[in-house]
């Protein structure tokens, strides 16, 4: 884990990697396992993976975490209650080549939040780095059809995933004022724990709607994957990366999860890339390269 902390780009590529198949699966197993229960199961599983990390800290860090409270309250209910339920509940009623697409604009609103609440401004090569990216994206998604991309109409799924977006750039801006001298795995725990409280009672009326779960391999493997690898690791990744190197850089990664749905389909579905997935991974490594470089340098 040290050796992942030295490198915060690697943990923000890895914690992509966990999100595109995270994408993948909500959209592949959404008749068996509702929304609301799979944000709730998912942060169930992560819950009890950070509890034997987070326990030791909570006597000498409380009194730290407890004046903190609001911070925690606020990114608990955007990072953890919010964004993945509004993610599945997108993946409900759109593609999930609609919802990559405007999941894409993270690193938009992270900006604009960052501007407008904390006058943060980008070089103008990071400016240009985070279109190019875009645009990238944009020709994976659309399959370099500018037709295609003109054809793409909101629906509610895609107005759910807006939601999602909104909420994300929120949260990752906010998480400039997480508390100090709060351990990661205990800040993260709380978090976690705010989010399942907001989560239980929307739970709750999803299974008194008659949506429960139909438990099979392939849905009890996907809950399982959420919760190890979306939830557990990407957030731990995504929250250390994101305090080494800045929300601007760090939300822009999100450019990679396209880049990773294009690469597991070819791996494990046997679709054969095509030239629009060369020339859209180009584009985006390029405006991660130019994002970036400057605080290599």
């Amino acid at each position: 884990m040290n050796r992942l902390k030295a490198n915060p780009y690697l943990l923000l590529t890895l914690t992509a990697l966990f999100w595109a198949g995270n994408m993948v699966m909500g959209r592949g197993i959404r008749a068996d396992v509702p929304p609301i229960a799979l944000a709730f199961w998912r942060w169930t599983i992560a819950l009890i993976l950070l509890a034997p990390l987070a326990l030791p800290q909570v006597r000498s860090q409380w009194r730290s975490l407890r004046a903190a409270w609001p911070t925690v309250v606020v990114l608990g209910l955007l990072g953890v209650g919010c964004y993945n339920t509004f993610a599945y509940l997108a993946l409900q009623h759109t593609t999930a080549t609609s919802a990559t697409l405007l999941n894409s604009f993270i690193p938009i609103a992270t900006i604009a939040f960052g501007f407008l609440l904390f006058g943060k401004r980008l070089s103008r090569a990071e400016i240009v780095g985070v279109m190019v990216s875009l645009l990238g994206v944009a020709a994976l998604v659309s399959h370099g059809s500018i037709d295609t991309l003109l054809a793409l109409t909101l629906n509610t799924g895609d107005l759910w995933m807006m939601a999602a977006v909104t909420v994300w750039g929120l949260y990752t801006v906010g998480l400039q004022k997480r508390p100090e001298g709060v351990d990661p795995m205990l800040m993260l725990a709380a978090f976690t724990v705010v989010g399942l409280l907001a989560l239980t009672p929307a739970y709750l009326w999803e299974l008194s709607g008659g949506r429960s779960i139909n438990l099979n391999p392939v849905s009890f493997g996907g809950i399982l994957y959420t919760g190890i690898f979306p939830g557990f690791l990407g957030y731990v990744f995504y929250n250390a990366g994101v305090a080494a190197v800045g929300p601007a850089r760090g939300s822009l990664f999100i450019h990679l999860m396209p880049v990773f749905a294009t690469l597991l389909a070819a791996v494990f579905l046997g679709e054969r890339p095509q030239g629009y997935h060369f020339v859209g991974i180009a584009l985006v490594l390029t405006g991660i390269f130019l994002t970036t470089r400057r605080q290599a340098g």
